[in-house]
């Protein structure tokens, strides 16, 4: 199979826009990954695009999928719309590489839309708790909010992790939120204001929990065979991995991990000939904070249980072993569910051409995203690599 690469991505701000709609934003994003493209790309250069989105909100209700791609002027290319809750365009960046890859196509839209504060925060909650399992779940009264506080609960009793340990994730991620200027939530918080915050689901709080996000994000993948003819800096997709598990928590052997991200973990690092000592920087799924920490264990950043002191250690912030959530993570940043996965490759991707700005991770040549559909029903995971002109891994290029 040949090898994919990004060549460009951008995103638009992420927030509460009621003025926009889901055109005005997926043209915002693909404009900024459009002009992020080093030597240009025209509309005529796109063979195929897959848009990630729930499309829930009442101004994105239709054929969302072509209605933003024609808006943008990709006339007749053939669109892809793609709905895996929460990891929506996430999988539509690996559709995206797998066309690549499979030789269907040179050059693919990867992105995604969504409108999501035009509903109440009653109708917000019902799509949200959808995401997971309806029947057992949500329609018994349980809430999205809710089946992560049991996670965090039974993490707690398993492991100790303590609710200090918890806020600790969200001092750090508001910390990098503060330096994007995407963000929604775009200022710091001390850990007393994260310890202290309202109970929404205990044990989170207000601080524990992302909100809900308009936005748009795109991401440009192609071919080894035309790559040169857009860039100078190649950042390769090193491997992807992707799983499925059940979606309801009470069907699953554990309450403590998410096996779909520990599976498609697994089969990214293999593809990649890499493992998480070698990642530099990650974009992890952070709708709430124990999903961080269990994103550290489930990635392999450290040992099951562990997770909490690896946060409160500094260890995955600047100047750490792996710098988790540059961009703000969900928390910060903020989460348009169908647009998350792609904006963590925004994220990479600038990270990866060091155009992060006070964000920049130094030295970063690996990264990694993460995306989680649901309550861990659906998981995909990214490896991206930066490459010299040559193709050698930018690491190899500084040795010799």
């Amino acid at each position: 199979m040949r090898d994919a690469y990004v060549v460009g991505a951008g995103q638009s701000d992420y927030g509460s826009f009621p003025d926009e709609s889901y055109r005005s934003l997926f043209e915002t994003a693909f404009e900024a990954a459009v002009e992020s493209v080093d030597h240009g790309i025209d509309a005529d250069d796109f063979d195929e695009a897959v848009v990630g989105t729930l499309g829930v909100g009442g101004r994105q209700l239709g054929l969302a999928g072509p209605a933003v791609t024609e808006h943008v002027g990709l006339h007749g290319v053939p669109t892809t719309r793609v709905e895996n809750a929460c990891g929506a365009s996430g999988y539509a960046v690996r559709q995206a590489v797998q066309a690549v890859k499979s030789g269907m196509a040179d050059v693919v839209l990867a992105s995604g839309v969504e409108i999501m504060t035009d509903m109440s925060g009653d109708a917000t909650k019902y799509w949200l708790g959808v995401s997971g399992e309806t029947e057992w779940e949500r329609l018994s009264g349980t809430t999205f909010a809710g089946v992560y506080a049991q996670m965090a609960s039974a993490h707690m009793a398993e492991h100790g992790t303590t609710k200090e340990q918890l806020s600790h994730v969200a001092v750090k991620n508001h910390s990098h939120g503060a330096m994007n200027p995407h963000a929604q939530l775009g200022f710091e918080c001390s850990l007393e204001d994260a310890m202290n915050a309202p109970t929404i689901a205990d044990p989170l709080n207000l601080y524990h929990c992302c909100p809900t996000t308009d936005g748009a994000a795109c991401a440009i993948v192609v071919s080894e065979d035309v790559v040169d003819q857009f860039t100078d800096e190649r950042v390769r997709v090193a491997g992807v991995g992707a799983a499925s598990d059940r979606v309801g928590l009470f069907q699953r052997d554990t309450y403590t991990s998410v096996p779909a991200s520990k599976m498609a973990a697994e089969t990214a690092y293999e593809m990649a000939g890499m493992g998480p000592e070698d990642v530099d920087f990650a974009e992890v799924h952070d709708c709430f904070a124990i999903a961080e920490l269990m994103a550290y264990e489930d990635l392999g950043f450290c040992e099951p249980g562990e997770s909490g002191e690896l946060v409160a250690s500094g260890a995955t912030d600047y100047g750490g072993d792996v710098v988790v959530n540059t961009s703000g993570g969900l928390k910060s940043k903020g989460h348009p569910i169908g647009a998350t996965g792609a904006g963590q490759v925004v994220e990479a991707f600038k990270q990866l051409t060091h155009r992060a700005g006070d964000r920049q991770v130094e030295g970063a040549t690996r990264g990694l995203t993460h995306n989680v559909g649901g309550s861990g029903g659906a998981a995909v995971v990214h490896l991206f690599e930066r490459e010299g002109p040559d193709g050698a891994a930018a690491d190899e290029e500084v040795s010799a």
